[in-house]
């Protein structure tokens, strides 16, 4: 009796299993924190041995950059020009910390992991670089957010203005990590247009627009 053949072929099996771990090191993450957070945890939490993990990543610092990676994929998708949003939008200050779609809990736990994991691994000479890696990319998404609506007239690089978005935004999120408090999202939106785009922003503000 010819035996049934798994329909999935082993790059897919290893892929999935990837996905699985990477799933649950954020939560495990989030939960634990960085220095917290226990590989054997992350493992049992995807259903998996502690082999399953050194067989996809390194150790905890290649997992927890994968995490960080899925998060920036996730990003990339939310890229919007911020004079398309509405002028009293619906979320509120903490909906702005969840953009992701996950929990708040999850979202302030992860962002205080990587708070932990940014302070190690700017120490470290092999993951120095890879960090500053991840730091251009989220750069490049706040540059492009800056060019998607820049006028005519700026003088100043798509570039610069995305460094001072990204300030805003990672400013904003460090305030809600601190003390739990966040502008208004009206406001908040209202930053970031003025930094776009001043005289766009002013005048839509005369108008409600």
């Amino acid at each position: 009796m010819a035996q049934l053949r798994d329909p999935l072929s082993r790059q897919d099996r290893q892929q999935q299993t990837r996905e699985a771990l990477i799933v649950a090191a954020r939560g495990v993450f989030s939960e634990d924190g960085y220095h917290g957070a226990s590989l054997d945890r992350i493992a049992r939490e995807a259903g998996f041995s502690k082999g399953a993990v050194y067989s996809n990543f390194s150790g905890k610092p290649s997992l927890f950059l994968a995490v960080m990676d899925q998060n920036l994929e996730l990003a990339k998708a939310d890229v919007r020009d911020p004079f398309e949003q509405p002028a009293n939008p619906a979320s509120t200050g903490r909906d702005l910390a969840a953009r992701e779609g996950y929990p708040l809990e999850a979202t302030q736990g992860f962002a205080l992991a990587t708070l932990e994991f940014i302070a190690s691994a700017a120490r470290d000479t092999k993951l120095a670089p890879q960090l500053h890696h991840r730091l251009s990319t989220v750069l490049s998404h706040y540059s492009e957010i800056a060019q998607m609506a820049r006028p005519d007239d700026e003088t100043l690089p798509a570039s610069d203005v995305g460094k001072l978005l990204a300030a805003l935004d990672q400013g904003a999120g460090l305030i809600l990590l601190a003390g739990d408090v966040l502008p208004d999202p009206a406001v908040f939106y209202a930053g970031m247009r003025r930094l776009i785009d001043p005289a766009r922003a002013a005048s839509e503000g005369r108008t409600g627009g």
